[in-house]
């Protein structure tokens, strides 16, 4: 599915989650866009993201952005190692920027299929002092740094001045820079010419849209202005940061202290610290008035209802978060804090800043920090991994520039280093595997964490892999981005990867990683429980790109505002009534129309054969690379005796095979949701799909009597609990069936995109293994 991304922040919100956002098809149950027979900007690209689109094609046609650096003649050691880094550098920015364009429906890098051994070498960090290549070193270096100890120049979250006098030349000589540059401005510009954003309470939701979009234009306005001086970029930033005020006409919500509409602190954490921004950034192009009254606004409307929030007399539950809440909302309210806190520390003479800093820091120390896994899965969904690690990151990056120390934000989770792989595998060609809730607009909220981490954590590849995202280009990657980063984030970097924490089991398998008509296959068991009543009843969901498609998908989120909707995770939560979440609208097993054990405790193995991609953008797979991986499922189910799914690529990642093997004494039915247009032959054991011109044919293998493919609409029986309100439409989904009687069954279904130039011919048909003796090499392929 397309990324959720608003690069201009300027539709109309007239209903819940996604409305009027041409990139939030989660909110319409659309799958997959139907592709056209050729490329071309479809409307996924003409709302918000053709700026960038135009940007990463001209740098690449335009070949090398910037300057060469000289050649030094010197013969010593330090000289040498400079030369040799400069060398690896002007390797990388020979091509410019490694995609030469991005998706039109997906939002996800094109690559060229080519070999480059210069520069599609290991991820690396180069080591050079060469300030045309690299950033100096931060001259702000506190032996026993303090959180109320803050540098003394402006700025100082995140991008202090060192950095912004050195980002021209970089800007200059580096072609991602560059390319981000020009968006950054491109779209400041196009914010520019918008009114005010508006004030709009959107149910449960709060104002988040609103709060985000002023983040999202305060950072470019600020950046715009840092780079120009040009006092129009000032004046506007003062302008949006007026309305929010409620000091324009017409005013802007409550005219009292819950203006930022604190019971959804979500809301007072994201104006917060689009204000920090403001107050920081042009701390010293403000005027003394100004200042007053953009501190005293962020001090009446955010702050203190920090306070509140983390005072034992909070009658409104403000603070609800603060407490065994680990995930995305304890990280962005403790970082809206936080930053507000920062920025005004030395002006506030309240108290409040220094008060708060000491509630925030050791709060997300024990909740937001502990969000990830053992193996780096983010404990929401994967599209709620964008808004924690969002928070997490400008929570980190902030105490660092600001006081010169993290407080073991980074390190207190050993894990945490992990969730950038995390990031990675759950990326498809066709988009993230986007089970359970996939959240609201993102606006400021992006992947750029991932430069953060990549930085902090030494893994390059992070960067790597980031950089070529269609949501790089905004100001923070200016700053987090290390320009000294070489090599391909594909090099070496294994196809599969297998998460096996008890909460989120789950694997990631793939034919290539630059390819965008690879296959790509996911399949998730896991606990339905202690995902913040984000999830889906899933055990066994699973999505297959292939060809340039998303085959079978995922729904996505339901009305955020909906009844009951967030109610709780228990078997008889009202979340588990409407069709998105419950059992019936993911692609498994459903067994006698009921959902799911929330008590499930799945068990997995799997295997690999541990095929990485090398440093060519072709990959081509041995014939006998392979993966798979089986769940035991059977505590998933009522009725059930026993249940377990694997699933195998074969024939060199060519095929799918699905198989399911399961005892139940109530009815089974087999579902995988579609946006492709479904033929069914007349024996019924072939469904071909379509979508395009993209072919994929699903075949019923040695199927038992009775079993014979089938479609359905993407609707409730009319025997299902009536939810409290009706649920949304999904519009051009298709529901694949296979339906049999109580029994004990073995279902194998294989999955044989149609790749163009290959052979019916060379399409194997595996034979019938139980799922107890499957192995990389068996089912035979």
């Amino acid at each position: 599915m397309a990324a959720n991304y608003d690069a201009l922040g300027s539709q109309t919100r007239g209903s819940p989650y996604g409305s009027g956002d041409p990139y939030y098809n989660e909110s319409s149950g659309y799958i997959t866009p139907a592709r056209p027979p050729k490329k071309t900007i479809s409307k996924w690209v003409k709302f918000g993201i053709p700026v960038a689109v135009v940007v990463i094609v001209a740098a690449v046609l335009g070949g090398v952005l910037g300057s060469r650096s000289s050649k030094n003649a010197s013969a010593n050691s330090a000289a040498a190692a400079s030369a040799a880094a400069t060398s690896a550098i002007s390797a990388k920015n020979d091509i410019g920027r490694f995609a030469t364009a991005t998706d039109s429906q997906y939002l996800v890098p094109i690559y060229p299929m080519t070999t480059n051994t210069a520069a599609f070498t290991t991820p690396t960090f180069v080591s050079t002092t060469n300030t045309n290549l690299a950033w100096p070193q931060d001259p702000f270096q506190p032996s026993n740094p303090s959180p109320t100890q803050v540098r003394s120049d402006r700025p100082r979250l995140i991008a202090p001045a060192y950095m912004w006098d050195s980002l021209p030349t970089l800007i200059q000589n580096d072609p991602y820079l560059s390319g981000w540059n020009d968006t950054i401005f491109s779209n400041a510009t196009q914010y520019m010419a918008l009114p005010p954003v508006a004030y709009f309470l959107d149910g449960g939701n709060g104002i988040l849209d609103p709060a985000r979009e002023i983040k999202q234009r305060v950072k470019a306005f600020s950046y715009a202005y840092r780079l120009t001086n040009d006092t129009k970029w000032l004046d506007r930033t003062y302008v949006e940061l007026q309305n929010a005020a409620g000091n324009l006409t017409g005013g802007w919500g409550p005219d009292n202290s819950t203006k930022w509409n604190p019971t959804h602190f979500l809301d007072t954490a994201e104006l917060t610290a689009a204000y920090a921004i403001a107050y920081d950034w042009l701390y010293d192009a403000w005027t003394l008035p100004q200042r007053s009254s953009i501190m005293t606004t962020m001090i009446t409307y955010g702050l203190n209802l920090g306070v509140i929030a983390y005072s034992n007399n909070d009658p409104a539950a403000y603070g609800w978060w603060n407490t065994n809440t680990e995930g995305n909302w304890n990280c962005v309210c403790n970082n809206g804090l936080t930053m507000g806190a920062l920025s005004i520390l030395g002006d506030d003479t309240t108290g409040i800043a220094a008060q708060l800093l000491a509630l925030t820091i050791p709060n997300a120390l024990q909740n937001c920090a502990l969000a990830p896994s053992s193996d780096g899965t983010w404990s929401e969904t994967a599209n709620y991994w964008y808004f924690g690690t969002t928070a997490h990151a400008e929570m980190a990056s902030s105490l660092l520039t600001a006081t010169g120390s993290t407080y073991d934000l980074l390190s207190v989770n050993s894990h945490f280093q992990l969730t950038g792989q995390y990031h990675m595998y759950v990326s498809g060609p066709g988009s993230l595997f986007n089970y359970g809730d996939c959240g609201p607009n993102k606006y400021s909220t992006t992947a750029n964490s991932m430069m953060f981490y990549g930085q902090q954590y030494d893994m390059p590849q992070y960067q790597l892999f980031q950089r070529d995202q269609f949501d790089a280009a905004e100001p923070w990657s200016m700053f987090w981005y290390n320009p000294t980063v070489t090599g391909a984030f594909w090099d070496g970097l294994a196809l599969d990867h297998f998460f096996d924490n008890s909460t989120d089991q789950w694997a990631s398998m793939r034919s290539s990683w630059t390819d965008e008509n690879a296959l790509y296959v996911a399949v998730k068991a896991g606990t339905l429980q202690g995902h913040q009543t984000h999830n889906d009843l899933d055990c066994g969901d699973f999505v297959v790109d292939a060809l340039g498609v998303r085959w079978f998908g995922e729904l996505g989120s339901g009305d955020y505002n909906s009844i009951g909707y967030f109610s709780n995770d228990s078997q008889i939560s009202e979340r588990w009534m409407y069709y998105r979440k419950m059992t019936e609208g993911q692609n498994t097993i459903l067994v006698n129309q009921q959902n799911q054990n929330v008590a499930a405790v799945p068990t997995v193995r799997y295997d690999t054969s541990a095929t990485v991609q090398g440093s060519s953008t072709v990959m081509n797979v041995p014939g006998d690379s392979s993966a798979y991986f089986v769940a035991d499922l059977s505590s998933a189910y009522f009725d059930v005796t026993s249940f377990s799914r694997g699933v195998h690529l074969i024939n060199g990642r060519k095929q799918v095979l699905i198989q399911d093997e399961i005892n139940a004494s109530a009815s089974i039915m087999w579902r995988a949701h579609t946006n492709a247009t479904v033929a069914i032959s007349s024996d019924g054991f072939t469904a071909t799909l379509t979508i395009g011109s993209a072919t994929t044919t699903v075949q019923l293998l040695n199927p038992p009597s009775g079993a014979v493919f089938t479609t359905m609409e993407p609707v409730r029986f009319a025997t299902d609990p009536i939810p409290p309100q009706p649920d949304q439409p999904n519009d051009g989904v298709t529901v694949l069936v296979i339906s049999l009687p109580a029994g004990s069954y073995t279902l194998e279904v294989l999955i044989n995109p149609q790749w163009p130039g290959m052979s019916s011919s060379s399409y194997t048909t595996p034979a019938s293994v139980p799922l107890s003796q499957w192995s990389l090499t068996s089912p035979s392929s």
